[in-house]
């Protein structure tokens, strides 16, 4: 039997505190990374959340220069564009983006792993990656955060 006490909480746009995480990718496993990066901007950290509601929080992820593959990663998986023009496909090894442009490698890795479509990309928003230890977010106040499944392959520096 149902009672009242026993509804779901359902979370409003208007209610949700977000908070500014700092991420220090040194030494990192990029999907391990990302997968933990995709849940706290979902908010699925938070006991508030609510899948159609963007309950996240802001991440900052610095040295993503650090990143690293694991196995044979960096050279046989493939990142694919296309113009949109016959014969315009353009493939590149992960390993390739990974040293030329970090950023774009940790953004396109968390993007895949969120919702596909206009809450996606709200959330996709709150994510500020820099290839450097230098950010421009202190005025946030951003909190250091440690990604519980991120493993950390040769050790901080």
């Amino acid at each position: 039997m149902r009672t009242e006490s026993t509804k779901t909480y359902s979370a409003k746009p208007a209610e949700v505190e977000r908070q500014w995480l700092l991420i220090d990718a040194q030494g990192m496993v990029l999907g391990r990374l990302a997968a933990d990066i995709a849940a706290v901007l979902r908010g699925k950290h938070k006991a508030t959340y609510t899948p159609h509601v963007d309950t996240g929080d802001h991440v900052i992820v610095v040295n993503a220069a650090g990143l690293v593959l694991t196995g044979q990663k960096a050279a046989k998986t493939m990142r694919y564009r296309h113009s949109g023009y016959p014969g315009g496909l353009k493939a590149e090894p992960y390993g390739a983006l990974l040293q030329r442009k970090p950023e774009q490698a940790v953004k396109e890795c968390v993007r895949g792993m969120l919702p596909h479509g206009a809450l996606g990309r709200a959330m996709l928003r709150k994510l500020q990656v820099y290839a450097g230890s230098e950010h421009p977010h202190q005025a946030q106040g951003p909190v250091p955060y440690d990604p519980p499944h991120a493993r950390v392959i040769g050790g901080k520096s």
